[in-house]
């Protein structure tokens, strides 16, 4: 049996990097943890349309940093940056820290897993026909320059008796290649007959492995190996 692993997280450290960048003791790693899963979900359930594709929180020692992308920077900052300063002042609350946020817009939607499968269980949730959405939202990323693309749904489609998986690809995924620079995403839609689970992956290429340096052995060390 084929054991399934998260893409993001097989390549940590590798071609990928860290959501959350800091460090903690065994005591205080669980607080610090649950910290940033309220920060996470407080920053979502107020900015629900947003189109969130990923928060990047960074502490030092008395400052959180925290870093949206987003696709739609003008709901999220606000009108004369009113949101975006009501936001940092709520999380300060939480933390009681400094914080300070960041915002990256993300200017090829198209080519984010996150909001990919985000737009899926939205339109499925509309009781757009599944295959019609699997279909279009394959080609639109294609279209934006993707190497390749797999969306795949999972519940009571349709409103079916019985639950089953549907999926749709076009080009290549590589999953088992660590080069692969490979977006996943994950979203929920909760329709009447139950929820349908929303799964995206998106390759862009090949991420090439900084070279190796080889130092030269000098004539010593040349004598020694002989």
């Amino acid at each position: 049996m084929g054991q399934k692993t998260h893409p993001v997280g097989f390549r940590l450290g590798f071609t990928k990097t860290w959501n959350a960048k800091w460090y903690a003791n065994h005591k205080g790693y669980p607080v610090l943890l649950k910290e940033d899963v309220a920060i996470r979900d407080a920053i979502r359930g107020r900015l629900r349309d947003a189109a969130i594709a990923r928060i990047d929180i960074e502490r030092s020692a008395n400052q959180v940093t925290v870093t949206i992308q987003t696709a739609k920077p003008g709901v999220v900052i606000g009108k004369g940056g009113a949101k975006v300063e009501e936001l940092r002042q709520v999380l300060g609350k939480m933390t009681g820290k400094m914080v300070k946020v960041n915002i990256f817009e993300i200017r090829y939607p198209e080519l984010d897993a996150y909001l990919i499968a985000e737009n899926v269980a939205q339109q499925l949730e509309r009781r757009v026909s599944f295959r019609k959405v699997l279909k279009q939202t394959v080609q639109r990323s294609m279209k934006a320059g993707a190497k390749g693309v797999r969306v795949a749904v999972s519940g009571r489609l349709g409103g079916a008796e019985m639950s089953r998986r549907e999926w749709e690809r076009e080009g290549r995924v590589p999953l088992h290649t660590l080069r692969a620079d490979i977006e996943f995403g994950r979203a929920i839609a909760k329709t009447t007959f139950g929820t349908i689970g929303v799964k995206a992956w998106i390759y862009k290429g090949d991420v090439e492995p900084t070279p190796r340096q080889v130092t030269q052995a000098g004539p010593a060390t040349a004598r020694a190996g002989a």
